[in-house]
């Protein structure tokens, strides 16, 4: 996997950002989702490099980036503090602006970091979600089975923590293998990886920060945007899996279109793990928006 990629790790915004990078021209970062890590593009890196520096990175908390402690308003983990780790990263690596391509936890932090830094974003593709605020203002019986460690990571330290640590690799499978196309896209290198960073010290605890953080703090900071009429104002991709909860859930464009001005976007051939179950797919999305 990730064939002629550096694997690399640099202080920014006070954490420690593992990630690989590989190529030449604009800037491009990836940002991955719940419970995995950088290694989900494994599939669509190597090309996507051929046309971009393309910088894959462990979002804090996952992977081997840095795991700050908890705190009692989960701050350390709202996806303010994790944009900013990816504007630094991208900063020290030269890019003051560049592109973001994203999927769950980590377009959640891409949202965030468009609206934060919007000097800093050229383009923004986001892979199945909808905005957090619509999505838990919008929350039913279907939404919440289908997804239901949203509710069971929120529920007080240590009670989570101490049930995934207690079985990694049952969580993982249970997360993961509850979607539509089950096991089924993971390889067995990409698998390994995702239960080797899950195993790691101080990761229970930062993918329950993580979700605490998008059930309190971060929907504060999405009303203060409501409030203030703040919205994405660059180009907007979004993706989605045609046999997944959020496009069974939600209306996905519907919900884009309500906080960003320039938005384009359909369900694609899949479920919930886009870049690993139609890599084909995005790819042809992906590179015809970016370019």
């Amino acid at each position: 996997m990730f064939a002629g990629f550096l694997k690399q790790q640099r202080r920014v915004n006070g954490v420690d950002v593992a990630f690989r990078i590989k190529g030449q021209g604009p800037g491009l970062l990836l940002l991955h989702g719940h419970p995995q890590t950088h290694v989900i593009w494994h599939k669509v890196a190597e090309q996507l490099a051929e046309h971009f520096t393309v910088v894959a990175a462990d979002l804090r908390g996952y992977g081997d980036s840095g795991k700050p402690p908890a705190t009692a308003d989960s701050s350390h983990y709202c996806k303010r503090e994790m944009a900013g780790d990816g504007v630094e990263l991208m900063q020290a690596l030269g890019f003051e602006r560049f592109s973001v391509l994203a999927h769950d936890r980590g377009a959640r932090v891409a949202h965030r970091l468009a609206l934060d830094h919007p000097q800093a974003v050229q383009r923004l593709i986001l892979l199945d979600i909808a905005p957090t605020l619509a999505m838990y203002a919008q929350t039913d019986e279907t939404f919440a089975r289908a997804y239901w460690h949203w509710f069971f990571l929120i529920r007080p330290a240590p009670l989570p923590e101490t049930l995934i640590q207690a079985d990694p690799e049952l969580y993982l499978r249970s997360v993961m293998g509850s979607r539509s196309a089950g096991l089924k896209p993971f390889t067995d290198e990409a698998f390994a990886e995702y239960l080797r960073c899950l195993k790691l010290p101080g990761t229970a605890r930062g993918i329950c920060e993580d979700y605490r953080a998008s059930a309190a703090i971060d929907l504060e900071h999405d009303r203060a945007d409501l409030a203030a009429r703040r919205h994405l104002d660059l180009p907007l991709l979004v993706l989605w899996g045609r046999d997944g909860t959020v496009g069974r859930c939600f209306e996905p464009l519907k919900e884009w279109q309500q906080v960003a001005s320039d938005v384009r976007g359909q369900a694609l051939p899949c479920g919930h793990y886009v870049a690993e179950e139609a890599p084909e797919r995005l790819l042809e999305h992906a590179l015809a928006f970016l370019r």
